[in-house]
């Protein structure tokens, strides 16, 4: 599985593409495909987001998994702060982390 991350341009919050636009929350993220590039140029190009990449990840009963650990950071949030992480849909979440 392939997902969409980035920056929103004008908060810098880490966002994930959801097929009909962006999230705050990785577990809302779509399989882009192939497409994933085309899309990230669109989509800085309307000055939607900033920095857009393509990473694997994978998906379970559990949510999606971004498969790198940089990436399941950017899901959460801090790390050296539990009070300011992102709560995500995924109860389970903070438990991929490590």
């Amino acid at each position: 599985m392939k997902i969409l991350t980035g920056n929103d341009l004008s908060t810098g919050d880490v966002i994930w593409w959801a097929g009909d636009g962006w999230s705050r929350q990785v577990g809302e993220s779509v399989d882009v495909g192939d497409k994933g590039n085309d899309l990230a140029r669109a989509e800085e190009a309307a000055l939607r987001v900033v920095g857009a990449y393509v990473i694997d990840a994978s998906r379970d009963e559990g949510g999606v998994r971004p498969a790198h650990i940089k990436d399941r950071i950017r899901a959460l949030g801090p790390t050296v702060r539990p009070d300011l992480t992102l709560k995500p849909n995924d109860a389970d979440a903070g438990n991929w982390v490590i």
